[in-house]
């Protein structure tokens, strides 16, 4: 099977990506410290994301009149920004109470799940896959991950 090169900066993207949210986790606890409160720095944290993303969005060239489009989405797409509120909020909460660690093993087991639901069902619009026990074991494989974490 022949993989493209863009195949495999994806791969890496997806990669840094998954690092960077429990590097996140600890750059937040750490602002919470200073803040005095975990909702706060996540706070902080996503309008500094904002501001980062918008001057991205300036130097790229990216439209604003696309925006005007937001019209005609539904209620489902608005929800985005408030499960990535939550997570970070939780992320921030957890990682001083459970470690990093066992936080981001707990995160991605509970990812595993929802995404074999997302795919056997097609919500939100995603390509349906159902569920194996191939699949299925992957979980449980990623769970007694997480049971090992815990217990070492």
């Amino acid at each position: 099977m022949k993989v493209a090169f863009g195949t495999y900066f994806f791969i890496v993207l997806a990669l840094l990506a998954g690092m960077m949210m429990p590097t996140q986790a600890a750059i937040n606890n750490r602002l919470s410290t200073f803040v005095d409160n975990p909702v706060l720095a996540a706070f902080v944290s996503f309008v500094i994301g904002t501001i980062a993303l918008f001057v991205y969005i300036l130097m790229a060239g990216i439209p604003l009149g696309n925006l005007a489009s937001l019209r005609q989405a539904t209620l489902i797409s608005w929800t985005g920004g408030v499960l990535g509120a939550f997570f970070v909020a939780s992320a921030v909460i957890l990682v001083p109470r459970l470690g990093v660690a066992l936080t981001f093993s707990l995160i991605v087991a509970g990812q595993m799940v929802i995404t074999l639901v997302l795919d056997h069902y097609g919500f939100l619009g995603v390509p349906v896959k159902e569920i194996s026990l191939y699949r299925l074991a992957g979980v449980a494989l990623i769970v007694s991950g997480v049971v090992l974490i815990r217990k070492f």
